[in-house]
């Protein structure tokens, strides 16, 4: 019987359950590493030696030997959520760091299939990164300009006459008194040119607006390609990031197709970036022609999973079972 082990926490979305499930029905037996409820409810355990290394995950009294696993899906990672309330907080932050490195020496050490790689995550999610790889595969990419020179905004903006829009190469949101504010995309308009001051304290991302036929949202795993649609522009909120309308647009993707040589070049870019999945966002111009924008490592997918009668998540399953083309991360 092949073992999986997924690494998520308790509040994950249904795409876990969904994945399992189609694990459990190909006789795979799965086990959940739920990190939030790391160290606190689940036990690992490393034994080095010169001549072996053997490593243990410990859940609900069931104990597994990693290097029996099949494979290892990396989904999310809140270390530490479950710790006792009671435990003082000088000592948490240190209790975190040590629990961070025990789980990632452990999966770096670990010789399974990884989707993905933790390592390679987080380097594939630098914009950096990935502008320059998708312009090595012949794709075009916006006009960008990182940078926190108020001088350099300025021309760039005159550079660019369609206009420039602004966002962080990170996602998280601001809180304000308990209220959570997302920061999105958005267009720079002449009243923000007024002030840029600020912006020496903290470089951003800055790029050529482009004209949306739609927007795509392109989930790759493996070989396999699934390519999704919105019209963003139907509503004022989304025309910028479709993210802002997400909810009222959740039904209004469609399931669409893409040129040959934009799929290989699609594929190219995850070659090169060694990753085996890959939420890609892209422009549809008017003109007809593709524009790439970045690619997440760990994208969501659930809502895309639903529209397409769970072919996404099957294809992750069949890849987690050994079928389908799997790749090797960056060194």
């Amino acid at each position: 019987m092949k073992k999986v082990l997924i690494i998520t926490h308790q509040n994950d979305n249904y795409s876990i359950e969904t994945v399992t499930k189609q694990l459990e029905e190909q006789g795979a037996e799965v086990f959940r590493f739920d990190s939030d409820i790391f160290p606190s409810k689940i036990s690992v355990s490393q034994f080095i030696s010169g001549k072996e290394i053997c490593t243990y995950v410990e859940r609900d009294g069931k104990k597994h030997l990693l290097d029996e696993f099949e494979s290892i899906w990396y989904r999310r990672f809140y270390l530490g959520h479950a710790l006792d309330k009671d435990i003082p907080e000088m000592y948490r932050e240190p209790i975190l760091e040590e629990s961070k490195r025990t789980i990632l020496g452990i999966l770096e050490t670990t010789p399974v299939f990884k989707l993905d790689d933790y390592r390679n995550v987080r380097r594939t999610s630098d914009k950096h990164l990935q502008l320059q790889v998708a312009r090595e595969c012949g794709l075009r990419i916006p006009n960008t300009l990182v940078t926190n020179n108020a001088d350099d905004l300025r021309k760039f903006n005159v550079d660019n006459d369609a206009g420039i829009i602004s966002k962080m190469q990170t996602s998280f949101a601001i809180y304000d008194e308990g209220i959570e504010n997302v920061v999105f995309t958005n267009t720079m308009k002449p009243e923000h040119f007024e002030n840029l001051e600020e912006l020496q304290n903290s470089p951003m991302k800055f790029q050529e607006k482009i004209d949306k036929e739609v927007e795509l949202r392109v989930t790759v795993v493996g070989n396999k390609i699934f390519p999704f649609s919105i019209d963003s522009q139907k509503l004022d909120g989304s025309k910028d990031d479709w993210r802002k309308e997400g909810v009222s647009l959740i039904n209004d993707w469609v399931p669409c197709e893409l040129p040959d040589d934009v799929n290989e070049k699609l594929l190219m870019v995850m070659d090169k970036l060694g990753l085996n999945y890959g939420a890609m966002d892209l422009i549809l111009t008017p003109e007809g022609e593709y524009v790439f924008l970045e690619v997440n490592p760990v994208g969501e997918f659930f809502w895309l999973d639903r529209l397409s009668e769970g072919k996404i998540s099957q294809a992750i399953t069949n890849l987690l079972m050994g079928e389908g083309k799997r790749r090797v991360r960056m060194n």
